[in-house]
């Protein structure tokens, strides 16, 4: 694990150096020893980084804790090597997701699908007709890379792409409702994360929130009541991130439709997690899908394209061939849309729905999901062994049954099955369970997992098989 340059103080034995006796900057940039590191960083950082390492030998000087043996070139170089290291060490680093959460939001929700990762791959390295029609030779519009592919498994007559599901919700509002009002129920009035709320988005895009119903009981006749002249938008949203239960009610799709068709009324449904296909078929819990809301009647669907769905971060809105077109037209579109990148993955993500009965295997997201809790113990119960010889006699750790969650609002209240390792501290030992978090959070790959209950929980849900070979190497030369 890489670290600060550590500069002893003068022992007994050592004789202190003067800050004469500091090589100069010339000198040691011509040093044989310091020739690897002008291959690897070149000469600007080499020598900004020399610089600030002579600053501080100078300090420790004048100090007089300064030892001549810190003075060798070698002890320099190193010491450059190291802060060079570090500084150009990336900030946005593969983790081991051990939380638990598959689609974490803090640690990038969705994995792309391999044919994803390749299909992004060919987008960065070679141009590509993002808005080039080959038919005609003019210019084309992004959105046709996937609209077709959205519509087909859909049902929707039209699609548009923007850079997430917020931008989704407030592009439709800002276009369909600029300075009127929007129908929504109380119970439906959700925090989407980061502290960003529905009737903030409402306000943000220019339409006037109007609740009807209550908490927990809302009604058709609460719509019926409450639509006047200036409504433009009757508009449910998925409450994905959290669930009522008990004495509740609420107005289906469905029955929203007639009422919105007779008033002249569009209707809008935010599904936030996105998900294209009955997650039932692989025994999880049953979530509300695109293709339903579409054929209940919604004249417009927004959804995540990172949840899910299980491809890049993106804001979906499928519907009315009409209403997309506005949608197009409103200036914020430009400002709201995606790059090729984010086409390049989604594309090749949707192309995978085409063949659901091999979905399981090829989309990263659904194969994390529906891993066996018996394939995730046998898992554990292999790497019990190396991950007790890397921590010692401080630490005991122990296979245990865990539950996992979807995660990012989807489900929230049904969990997995699953297995993984529980540290604690060992009867008799000092050891910090804080602390060790912490290291393992430092560590090459940082390893994320929970603390809770007294113990640091890792959960294997998320460690597949082609990544266990780099999680064994780090535990096997872990420093603790």
């Amino acid at each position: 694990m890489d670290a600060e340059p550590d500069y002893s103080a003068v022992t007994a034995d050592s004789t202190p150096a003067r800050a004469a006796d500091i090589p100069s900057l010339d000198r040691l940039l011509n040093d044989s020893a310091f020739a690897p590191l002008l291959v690897l960083y070149a000469r600007t950082q080499v020598t900004a980084a020399l610089r600030g390492e002579l600053d501080q030998l100078r300090q420790r000087a004048v100090s007089g804790q300064l030892a001549g043996d810190a003075l060798s070139t070698a002890a320099i170089a190193k010491n450059v090597d190291t802060s060079l290291a570090l500084r150009t060490r990336p900030r946005l680093l593969a983790v081991f997701n051990l939380t638990g959460t598959v689609l974490h939001t803090n640690l990038g929700r969705a994995l792309l699908a391999d044919t994803a990762v390749q299909a992004v791959l060919r987008a960065l390295s070679a141009p590509v007709n993002l808005e080039f029609d080959l038919n005609s030779g003019g210019r084309g519009d992004r959105d046709d890379l996937v609209e077709p592919l959205l519509c087909e498994l859909t049902g929707a007559e039209a699609a548009t792409v923007v850079n997430n599901n917020a931008a989704a919700v407030l592009l439709t509002l800002n276009t369909i409702a600029n300075r009127r009002e929007v129908l929504v129920s109380r119970g439906e009035l959700v925090e989407i994360g980061g502290a960003f709320r529905i009737p903030d988005v409402m306000r943000s895009a220019g339409a006037k929130l109007v609740e009807v119903g209550t908490t927990n009981r809302t009604h058709a006749s609460d719509y019926a009541d409450a639509i006047a002249e200036r409504t433009a938008l009757l508009m449910k949203v998925h409450t994905s991130n959290y669930a009522i239960s008990g004495f509740t009610a609420n107005v289906g799709v469905g029955e929203l439709k007639a009422l919105a068709r007779a008033r002249g009324v569009p209707v809008a449904v935010d599904l936030g997690s996105g998900s294209l296909i009955d997650l039932g078929l692989w025994g999880l819990p049953k979530e509300p899908t695109v293709r339903d809301a579409i054929a209940a009647g919604a004249d417009l669907v927004s959804f995540s394209g990172d949840k899910l769905l299980g491809g890049p971060q993106a804001g979906i809105i499928v519907g009315r061939m009409d209403l997309i077109r506005r949608l197009k037209r409103n200036p914020l579109k430009r400002a709201l849309r995606v790059g090729k990148l984010t086409l390049a993955a989604l594309e090749a993500v949707l192309t995978l729905y085409r063949a659901p009965e091999l979905l399981a295997d090829r989309l990263t997201t659904l194969r994390l999901l529906t891993r066996t809790a018996a394939a995730i113990e046998a898992q554990t119960r292999r790497l019990l062994p190396i991950v007790q010889a890397a921590l010692g006699e401080p630490y005991a750790v122990a296979a245990s049954p865990m539950t996992s969650q979807i995660g990012s609002g989807a489900l929230p209240v049904d969990q997995l099955p699953s297995h993984g390792l529980r540290v604690s501290k060992a009867a008799g030992q000092r050891g910090s369970l804080a602390r060790l978090e912490d290291t393992l959070r430092q560590l090459p790959r940082p390893i994320i997992g929970r603390l809770a209950d007294k113990a640091l929980w890792l959960d294997l849900r998320c460690l597949e098989a082609a990544d266990e070979a780099e999680f064994v190497a780090q535990w096997n030369s872990f420093d603790r």
